[in-house]
């Protein structure tokens, strides 16, 4: 079964070339920094949310995998529900102090 690849060539313009290679420019992984170099922030978000209150960290750099792997962690330790999108991981409450020394003992040292 051929692979179907269509949607790695979007935005390409057709060639009549039967040589024609499409070259698809490779993203580079960010690799994870060490946990003492993360610059992690915690802020508390109600706008554009409903009226809820959620905790936001923000500053991650690294792979989307080790976020989400965080992400877990955090809702773990808190008991509470919440998600990864765009960077941000997202934690359902007002569990700001908490999730500050969560992530401090958990060696994110420039956590604030």
């Amino acid at each position: 079964m051929k692979k179907n690849d269509w949607k790695d060539r979007l935005n390409i313009v057709y060639s009549t070339n039967p040589d024609f290679r499409y070259e698809q420019e490779g993203e580079d992984k960010a690799e994870t920094l060490d946990k003492n170099k993360q610059p992690l922030r915690v802020n508390i978000e109600k706008k554009g949310r409903g009226g809820k209150t959620v905790t936001v960290i923000k500053g991650f750099i690294g792979t989307e995998d080790d976020l989400k792997e965080l992400g877990k962690l955090l809702k773990t330790k808190c008991g509470t529900g919440g998600s990864v999108k765009e960077g941000e991981i997202l934690i359902q409450g007002d569990f700001k102090q908490r999730l500050v020394e969560i992530l401090r003992n958990e060696g994110y040292t420039q956590a604030k």
